[in-house]
């Protein structure tokens, strides 16, 4: 049990790590609940608990970033959890089979949404400056953006896995801000989806808190380092690296789900 409990730290570490930069934690943490022997339902959820801690690391690292977006970051986090809720219920009601075999296509997408909007951002003309501007000042008047965040809230409560880094390219379109913004934005998002689908989980499921404690203590100390790690790196480079490791998960999760099921 010693070596389990080193073992889910560690890929807490690392797992809050990505949380907090691409929103790829279960990327690592929920390979490692399957691994020390959980079903994948229960690893799910067991996960999403646990992916509370690197929010709350996350968010208190990123104050710099998220100064003078709380009104705006409000809004879609209120999106955000209005399908949060809905996708929970989803996951409790659906057979594991079926939530298993959709998620590799909605991961995959949103490496692809993701590498199309850092081709967006690339262009440093002042037309394309003023049409980004004008898209985040009427965001509310898109439907894509409000459907877009609801779906994603929807996605997470329901799987979690990648989840944030589906929120990554959302925002990345519908918004004009720097990417470390984006990044903070979505980690509160995230947190706060987090949290509620656990809160959901308590009184409709079950959670495997023995685990959630050590894994829970590595996203906590990942999800803090991470956002500092964001403000020093490059990002055209790791906006590259998050989408070919979306692509990455999503293959590995297709191959396990439709050919190892």
């Amino acid at each position: 049990m010693l070596l389990t409990f080193i073992f889910l730290i560690i890929a807490g570490i690392v797992a809050g790590l990505l949380a907090s930069i691409a929103g790829l934690a279960s990327l690592v943490s929920y390979p490692a609940l399957l691994i020390v022997g959980l079903p994948p339902v229960i690893a799910n959820i067991t996960n999403t608990t646990a992916l509370i801690f690197s929010g709350i690391g996350s968010m208190s690292s990123s104050l710099r970033e998220l100064r003078g977006h709380w009104k705006e970051l409000l809004i879609y986090t209120l999106l955000s959890l209005i399908g949060s809720i809905g996708g929970s219920i989803l996951l409790l009601a659906a057979p594991a089979s079926s939530f298993e075999k959709v998620v590799p296509f909605f991961i995959f997408f949103a490496g692809i949404l993701l590498f199309m909007s850092g081709r967006k951002n690339a262009g440093p003309t002042s037309k394309l400056k003023k049409v980004s501007a004008k898209t985040r000042n009427k965001w509310w008047l898109s439907l894509f953006s409000l459907l877009g965040i609801c779906l994603v809230g929807a996605y997470t409560g329901y799987f979690g896995a990648a989840g944030g880094v589906i929120f990554l390219a959302i925002l990345s379109i519908i918004t004009s801000h720097d990417f470390a913004t984006v990044n903070a934005m979505k980690n509160t998002i995230a947190f706060a989806g987090n949290l509620v689908a656990a809160i959901i989980f308590v009184f409709k499921s079950h959670i495997d808190w023995i685990f959630v404690a050590p894994l829970g203590f590595g996203l906590l100390i990942g999800g803090y380092l991470g956002p500092i790690i964001v403000r020093h790196v490059n990002i055209h480079l790791l906006r590259a690296l998050i989408s070919l490791a979306a692509f990455g998960l999503s293959i590995y999760l297709f191959i396990t789900a439709y050919f190892f099921s």
